[in-house]
């Protein structure tokens, strides 16, 4: 009779181990799928200078986000297309690019960050496959104002 409760017991502890492993597991795996979204979701951008020092395979693999300005008077579209052709810069660097679609208002304003997604061609140019555009600041700095 006393063999009884202990082996209920045993079972009850049996049980509870299951169990906290089961959800140890459990969290775990989810943990680690979270961690798997986030690190895939994460587009590092680079500068246009970054981007052209890059080896081939991140240029040729890679999606990549590229950020600059655009170069005054370089954009160009062809007749009855919506195919856009332009030259980004970071101020010492450029970057040939184009872009199928609508392009932002604030695309021309030349103050505004243009962030470029997309991957190099085979004629090593930029295909952009969207474009992100920064507003320029409202505010510009004392030393902007002075100059």
């Amino acid at each position: 009779m006393n063999e009884s409760p202990n082996i209920n017991e045993n079972i009850i502890i049996n049980n509870k181990y299951k169990i906290i492993i089961s959800i140890l597991v459990l969290v775990g795996a989810l943990s680690y799928l979270i961690y798997l979204a986030f690190n895939s979701a994460t587009v590092y951008y680079y500068t246009v200078g970054e981007a052209n020092k890059l080896d081939n395979y991140t240029k040729n693999e890679r999606m990549l986000r590229i950020s600059g300005t655009l170069q005054p008077n370089s954009f160009s579209r062809d007749k009855d297309s919506t195919t856009s052709y332009f030259i980004l810069t970071d101020g010492e660097d450029t970057l040939n690019a184009y872009h199928e679609g609508i392009i932002p208002d604030l695309f021309f304003n030349e103050h505004s960050e243009i962030i470029l997604e997309g991957r190099y061609d085979s004629n090593r140019n930029f295909q952009s496959n969207n474009i992100i555009v920064k507003c320029p600041s409202k505010y510009s700095s004392i030393e902007e104002q002075e100059i």
